[in-house]
């Protein structure tokens, strides 16, 4: 769903079905039924407001934002969903860090995969919500799971099933966090590498054919906080 141009002060509201719910519609059987939905602000630039002011930037943003089309690939719509909270008193919000725990990227800002024939490669990531200094985690934005997209072609979780894959080829999985002690909310996704062929990492590699860069994302279903981690994936 998107809004269009309202510089007439006419509101237009442009609502599409993404693929998966085309598919769902497609069924004909009555299943068909909308129950949700999620409001984002991708397009807003919050540093005209840090310059110009809550007043007049906000005047800015409404009358110079452009706004997208609305998208029917659900992988591609609300990058940064809007969160509601019922804690009107809320002041902080907790931090989402991805950390690497184990393997050959332990510690590393970011992970790398090498294709090594006959052989599984894998990478243990640690998803991990921690309060502000002094504050803890409101009761509405404890995450009971986390949303992981991952790219289908090259990357996986072991032990789990993707519970959608669009169509370019993003899948999302569900992985359950656990909360523990010292306010934190914690979930360990465990990655393999899939075995793919030389023609589609040709395809996919960079300029010169160095490697593969593609990226993890992971989000609170509840408190929507989300982090990436880049993936490089090179030939052995």
């Amino acid at each position: 769903m998107g809004f269009l141009d309202h510089s007439t002060n006419n509101i237009i509201v442009d609502a599409v079905l993404t693929d998966l719910g085309r598919q769902a519609l497609a069924k004909n059987d009555g299943s068909f039924n909308i129950y949700q939905f999620a409001l984002g602000d991708d397009e807003v630039d919050y540093a005209v407001i840090q310059q110009f002011g809550r007043t007049v930037g906000r005047e800015k943003v409404e009358k110079n934002t452009p706004i997208l089309e609305a998208l029917t690939a659900g992988s591609l719509a609300l990058k940064h969903k809007l969160l509601s909270c019922s804690n009107e008193n809320l002041s902080y919000l907790p931090k989402l860090a991805l950390t690497l725990t184990s393997g050959n990227n332990a510690g590393a800002t970011l992970i790398t995969l090498t294709r090594t024939s006959g052989a599984e490669t894998t990478e243990n990531l640690t998803a991990k919500i921690t309060a502000a200094s002094g504050q803890g985690i409101d009761t509405g934005m404890i995450d009971g799971e986390f949303r992981v997209e991952v790219n289908n072609l090259f990357l996986g979780i072991t032990g789990e099933a993707p519970d959608i894959i669009y169509t370019d080829n993003i899948a999302v999985y569900k992985v359950p966090a656990v909360f523990g002690t010292g306010e934190t909310v914690t979930a360990g996704i465990n990655l393999f590498l899939k075995s793919f062929s030389d023609t589609t990492y040709n395809t996919f590699s960079i300029s010169g054919g160095s490697m593969i860069r593609t990226f993890i994302k992971v989000i609170g279903i509840n408190s929507g906080l989300s982090a990436t981690i880049e993936v490089n994936i090179k030939n052995s």
